[in-house]
């Protein structure tokens, strides 16, 4: 069950999804095997209205897959903006680190999502962080010679 469950969140299929959660509850925050919860995958496929019924339903906003990447993160390099914003609406934490020591934000420059950069600076994320290279966002914004970034980070 769980793998045609991870499968219909994949393919966007809203109505197989919530029956199947009707049916078994627990599923919400289920892994699959690469370790992703079906938010992580719901949002990295850019299914807005799975994302928000596993909401509701209870799914943990800041549970990680097996490299420590939240949903959040995922969206932050995928550029799904909209996903972003209901994500921090929910109250997704901004400045969480990933297994590399990556942020939303150092994902944000790396990725140049410069909207979503500004989401997250507007949410508090922390400019300082630097991640396992010692890299700020920042720095990774000056190496691509992503202007707009470097002018938003400085």
């Amino acid at each position: 069950m769980n793998e045609f469950f991870f499968k219909s969140i994949r393919e966007g299929s809203l109505v197989e999804v919530k029956s199947m959660l009707d049916k078994n509850p627990v599923l919400v925050n289920s892994k699959d095997t690469r370790g992703s919860t079906p938010l992580i995958l719901a949002t990295y496929y850019d299914e807005m209205e799975i994302a928000e019924l596993l909401l509701d339903r209870g799914a943990k906003i800041d549970a990680v897959d097996a490299s420590g990447n939240t949903a959040l993160m995922g969206v932050c390099f995928k550029g799904f903006t909209d996903i972003a914003r209901l994500l921090i609406e929910r109250k997704a934490e901004v400045n969480g680190r990933n297994a590399m020591g990556a942020t939303c934000l150092i994902y944000a420059a790396q990725f140049n999502r410069l909207e979503i950069a500004k989401l997250l600076i507007a949410n508090g994320a922390d400019k300082t962080i630097k991640d396992n290279r010692g890299n700020t966002a920042l720095d990774h914004a000056k190496t691509q010679g992503l202007t707009a970034f470097v002018n938003l980070l400085e």
